[in-house]
């Protein structure tokens, strides 16, 4: 993993330019909407909601039908169905306000629901940034039944593309005599690309002279009281919070 880290470390020029839309997002008091668009996709928006150190109006969209407590296998017929992303982003009131952001990680970023998020995000003015492989989707056959049906990569289609260097097949280690490879590394990808994501966001709010709106681990003394204010302020607008 150390290798593919330090290729998302290199990916620092787009990181900067779209932790500042973020930035400018959240000093307008707005939200930063995130969705994995199926199966273990989920786990990157679930990473920066409520967590000690990352920022408060994060809007994860954890929709029931693409989570894998829900079936994984359900999941997976879901995430590959034309027209779903439409009905929970407008579940999620995402888009209403103008100039609003929307993050998508999606480490293979060819399924209907990851193409179709970015393409709707488009027709809410909302500005897209997405977390993928362009290697992975570069690589898969263009007949393959996970696609979306126009054959679009979400890569190509979103605002701002940082790519997190999925390798093609997701696990990397190889194991003698089993031919299939174990130890799958998307979740990783995902995660640590939009931790860099968020950390950067952070800093450019403090070169402004804004105090990033953080949450303290609520298993620190002082916890709760510290993140009462920001929980008054977020509960009402964020679904999952409460």
């Amino acid at each position: 993993m150390t290798g593919i880290f330090e290729e998302i470390l290199q990916e620092e020029k787009v990181i900067v330019e779209a932790a500042g839309v973020i930035a400018r997002a959240i000093m307008a008091d707005g939200m930063i909407h995130v969705i994995g668009p199926g199966g273990h996709s989920n786990m990157a928006a679930e990473e920066v909601l409520w967590r000690a150190g990352g920022l408060a109006p994060i809007n994860a969209i954890l929709d029931p039908g693409t989570n894998l407590i829900h079936g994984a296998k359900r999941s997976n017929v879901i995430e590959r169905t034309p027209g779903y992303a439409a009905s929970v982003l407008n579940a999620y009131r995402v888009g209403i306000i103008p100039g609003e952001v929307i993050i998508i990680t999606n480490a293979y970023g060819i399924n209907a629901m990851s193409i179709d998020t970015v393409l709707e995000a488009r027709k809410r003015k909302m500005t897209s940034i997405a977390i993928t492989s362009r290697e992975f989707a570069d690589r898969l056959a263009p007949d393959h039944p996970s696609r979306h049906p126009s054959g679009k990569n979400l890569y190509q289609e979103a605002d701002y593309f940082i790519n997190c260097h999925l390798p093609y097949g997701d696990a990397v280690v190889e194991i003698e005599g089993c031919p299939q490879k174990t130890g799958p590394t998307s979740t990783l990808c995902n995660v640590f690309a939009i931790n860099l994501l968020m950390i950067e966001t952070v800093k450019q709010l403090a070169a402004k002279g804004v105090e990033p709106p953080l949450w303290m681990s609520a298993n620190l003394p002082g916890g709760d009281e510290a993140n009462r204010q920001l929980e008054e302020k977020w509960i009402p607008r964020i679904r999952h919070l409460g």
